[in-house]
């Protein structure tokens, strides 16, 4: 076989780096763009009223998104209550015990699909079973919404992280006559304990930023969340109705909670790398 020449090779490794870091270069740009936009359009909605008050009536200066801000956070828990344990059982089930029996890597199918469907159809699922059979739109299903799709995240994350933990870790506890389930939950979680809370923390992120979900199931409200089984404000849902909105107020508004968003999804990548950096010293 003719070999190429050394010079070849070497200018064929210099054009895939260029091309390499001008895509990298390119992302990082947008990004910025992005950021910036965010920051200098946001900024000027954040002061004290912003995270105190409820929104104005349209046309009325003042005003702010203190109950979104309340309904975001509400949903974003009981999402992570209802969807991360579910998800990490799974996660381990697959990782410790289905591991390639034909059920495992069925349900691995099924989480991949899950994790590419479209949030509106999750949505659009959510709106059928619950919103449709009880009559009223609620946090508790926009909840449920989310929490379909942090579920996939945390179980394959949960498992990628459990089959990296070497296999002498479980043996040993196993042959000092120690339980499947503890070895599993008090040796093989302490050492991935690092990684699964990345991974927990990446699927918060991951719906935090959410629209179409709770277009169909908590929709939105101006008033304060007294029960998770009502209409809940919340923030994404709130950016699409002020932005879309004649009013210039409402706008500034919108921008303010996209910043908010931003900032929280930005503060939790950075404290997850921050905490992993820290934990591997």
């Amino acid at each position: 076989m003719k070999q190429r020449s050394l010079i070849y090779r070497r200018g064929i490794d210099i054009v895939i780096r260029l091309i390499s870091s001008l895509a990298a270069l390119f992302g990082m740009a947008m990004l910025g763009w992005i950021l910036s936009i965010v920051l200098l359009k946001g900024l000027p909605a954040i002061n004290w009223e912003f995270f105190t008050e409820l929104p104005a009536p349209p046309g009325m200066p003042g005003g702010g998104l203190a109950n979104a801000i309340v309904g975001t956070l509400m949903i974003t828990l009981l999402a992570g209550v209802i969807g991360v344990p579910i998800g990490l059982a799974a996660g381990v089930w697959l990782a410790e015990f289905g591991q390639q029996s034909k059920t495992a890597e069925t349900i691995r199918f099924a989480a991949n699909l899950l994790m590419g469907t479209p949030s509106i159809i999750i949505g659009v699922f959510i709106y059928v079973i619950m919103v449709m059979t009880t009559g009223n739109f609620s946090g508790i299903a926009g909840a449920v919404s989310l929490a379909v799709i942090m579920l996939p995240v945390v179980a394959r994350t949960t498992e990628d992280i459990l089959s990296l933990v070497p296999s002498a870790l479980r043996e040993a506890a196993l042959a000092l006559g120690v339980p499947r389930w503890k070895a599993t939950l008090g040796v093989v979680f302490r050492a991935a304990k690092s990684g699964l809370l990345t991974g927990v923390l990446l699927a918060v992120a991951r719906v935090s930023g959410e629209t179409a979900p709770l277009l169909f199931t908590a929709l939105n409200s101006p008033f304060w969340p007294e029960s998770a089984n009502e209409p809940t404000a919340n923030l994404t849902v709130t950016i699409f109705n002020y932005a879309m909105s004649p009013y210039d107020d409402w706008q500034t508004l919108a921008w303010g909670a996209s910043l908010l968003i931003a900032a929280g999804v930005l503060g939790t990548t950075i404290l997850t790398r921050g905490f992993l950096w820290y934990r591997s010293k």
